[in-house]
């Protein structure tokens, strides 16, 4: 039975992409903050392994790896993230925006969207490269493109993403040789909580475009930021 890990399943599009990889018939391992009621609920019946730590604690981190060690992991996802204190869904564009820099904020946006993502890669790489077809995918965001900047605001959150995105791409380099693809990943405007009740499309969509992508992807791919639907996104 093939398995994935991914962070961050109590809400929203990790917890869409934990109920659809678990109708397929993998295992999950849900490496999570907290629980949820709607965690808590779609575990009965299915192959959920719910792992609780602090993602931003290193040492929290390594004792789950340690937990974990031996296991093989076919694909991981770093779906956790944030836009801050005060979110698209609120402020628009003006979340983050020009003259309301705040350091703590920042530091707490970068932290979670920058840091975990590849401090959760390093732990688990072992567990992915002993995968016959080993996948790491990070969450991104078209907001991170400096081409398609074409608004300005949400300083925080597109800084943060467009550090990610250069993340991923050295990481689809230097685990090419250990037979893992790498890559970074735009959801899509979505209607969860982060992206607010005008967005374009629902989770389930989103979330079985991307499962199909990742299912697609070749060594081709590595290093790439890849679109919900497969288009390759300008940096």
């Amino acid at each position: 039975m093939p398995t994935v890990l991914i962070t961050g399943t109590n809400r929203g599009l990790g917890l869409e992409m934990t109920r659809q990889y678990t109708d397929r018939g993998w295992s999950v391992i849900a490496l999570n903050r907290s629980a949820s009621p709607a965690l808590d609920a779609l575990r009965e019946g299915r192959d959920i392994e719910l792992h609780l730590a602090d993602l931003t604690d290193d040492e929290a981190l390594a004792k789950v790896a340690a937990d974990l060690r031996g296991r093989t992991i076919d694909v991981l996802v770093n779906n956790a993230g944030t836009m801050g204190r005060k979110g698209f869904a609120e402020d628009g564009m003006k979340a983050s925006g020009f003259g309301g820099f705040d350091r703590e904020d920042w530091h707490a946006v970068w932290d979670i969207n920058v840091c975990t993502p590849q401090r959760v890669a390093e732990l688990f790489v072992d567990n992915v490269a002993a995968a016959e077809n080993g996948r790491i995918v990070t969450l991104s965001s078209m907001l991170g493109s400096m081409k398609l900047n074409t608004v300005g605001g949400l300083y925080a959150y597109r800084a943060s993403k467009a550090a990610v995105n250069a993340i991923m791409r050295s990481m689809g380099i230097d685990l090419a040789s250990r037979g893992i693809i790498a890559i970074a990943m735009h959801p899509g405007w979505v209607k969860t909580d982060m992206g607010g009740p005008r967005a374009d499309i629902e989770p389930e969509e989103s979330i079985a475009g991307m499962i199909a992508v990742i299912d697609d992807l070749s060594p081709g791919d590595a290093g790439k930021c890849l679109a919900w639907n497969g288009e390759v996104l300008p940096w």
